[in-house]
């Protein structure tokens, strides 16, 4: 199935946390005759198409095809969480008797965003028995009231305090716990729930926008939009003078120091074990990682056209205009100019124009896995993306033609002629 903007918003709407997200793709996989691994199993040495599943985390990989062990790889990384309001671990407040669900911001969420709007919750449960079951409520049970404009000190700028303004109204004084109805919700007992992974996610339904559907506005952009780009490039990829690698990390928007985040030993683990099930050993390991290359595939700035001034003259950004190269100097994105090279013959190859961004020098610029990537496997990097507005937004948007042209380019990366 090609990729299409009416596919990207079923994507989002199907995966409101990292854990559903490795739910959705695995499920796509699947179905595309992939067969999922243990990381506790010894794995297979015939050659196929298999994945692993490591908490919010994902590797999968076509080795169809794969020659001998020292076929170089060509990865696509891409993160699987994005910015919310998580529960925090006592959640039951009673505040002017109101019922209140204490929230903490898990990363770069821009609050404001989340305020007045419908919540539900998602994530997952960790049992008594060892087992986790994954939890998705999507009503409206949350809600963050803005404070009213009479009672605001200052109306242009009221401040929000994440400790003390982004806790949700729930209840009027007889609901019950919180925990206890996400738990019945779940169908276990309370007393089973012994830890818990839960946070927020919007519950309007992703939907193309604008004269002619030319937008796509949905929650988790960044970076579902890469997660399912990547994942269908690496369902229309033909391996052959590489062996094509997905790999979809968690906690990306914090900083990826966890053990399934970019900075763990999850992706050389991975192409180490795909390099000993090929019959090899390490040093042919240590000898494909240089010839391979990784694209770090993550959500891009597009120009925003009310406020064109924050953003680097000579570098604009159109929506709908193709993929983004991002090249930062002080490395906060991988990009030299090796790894831009070989994006651009993707793009080329593809048929798709390509953008090439740099961010402001006087503004602080975000990261992506892409540096932590690269040094944790010494492979080339480049930095790539999709080009949007209202990045770390509870809702986000991009441009419609670039679902299906960033999905392209990453198909060209994986398989080049």
């Amino acid at each position: 199935m090609a990729a299409t903007a009416t596919g990207l918003c079923e994507f989002v709407d199907a995966s409101p946390s990292p854990f559903h997200t490795c739910v959705t793709v695995a499920e796509r996989l699947r179905s595309a005759g992939y067969t999922e691994l243990a990381e506790t199993d010894r794995w297979p040495r015939a050659a196929g198409r298999y994945f692993t599943v490591r908490a919010g985390s994902l590797v999968a990989w076509d080795a169809t095809s794969a020659g001998t062990p020292t076929v170089p790889f060509r990865i696509v990384g891409a993160h699987t969480d994005s910015p919310n309001l998580r529960v925090k671990q006592h959640p039951d407040r009673q505040v002017a008797g109101w019922q209140l669900v204490a929230l903490a911001p898990y990363g770069g969420a821009w609050l404001n965003s989340w305020l007045d709007r419908g919540l539900g919750i998602s994530g997952r449960l960790s049992v008594r028995d060892g087992s986790h079951r994954l939890i998705r409520i999507d009503e409206p049970l949350l809600r963050i009231p803005q404070l009213a404009i009479h009672l605001a000190e200052d109306r242009a700028a009221v401040k929000i305090d994440p400790q003390r303004h982004v806790n949700a109204v729930w209840g009027d004084g007889r609901a019950p716990g919180f925990l206890s109805h996400v738990a019945q919700h779940a169908g276990i007992r309370p007393a089973e729930v012994l830890g818990f992974d839960l946070m927020t996610h919007d519950l309007a339904p992703s939907r193309l926008t604008g004269v002619g559907e030319r937008f796509v506005s949905a929650p988790r952009l960044d970076n579902q939009a890469s997660c399912y780009a990547g994942l269908e490039a690496l369902l229309a990829a033909r391996p052959g003078a590489f062996l094509p690698v997905l790999v979809l990390f968690d906690h990306e928007e914090v900083g990826s120091t966890s053990d399934h985040g970019a900075q763990s030993d999850l992706l050389p683990t991975v192409l180490e074990r795909i390099t000993l099930a090929a019959g090899g050993d390490r040093e042919d390991l240590l000898r494909r990682l240089p010839a391979s290359t990784l694209a770090s595939a993550d959500m891009a700035h597009a120009t925003h056209p009310n406020y064109p001034d924050r953003h680097e003259p000579a570098h604009q950004i159109a929506i709908n205009g193709g993929p983004v190269l991002k090249v930062q100097p002080n490395l906060r994105y991988a990009t030299d100019g090796r790894t831009a090279a070989t994006f651009a013959l993707a793009c080329e190859q593809a048929g798709v124009a390509l953008q090439r961004y740099e961010h402001r020098a006087d503004l602080p610029c975000g990261s992506t896995i892409g540096p932590m990537s690269a040094a944790r496997t010494g492979i080339p990097t480049v930095d790539v993306g999709a080009p949007q507005l209202a990045m770390h937004s509870a809702r986000e948007l991009m441009g419609a033609d670039d679902v299906a042209a960033y999905a392209a380019a990453l198909t060209a990366f994986l398989s080049p002629e």
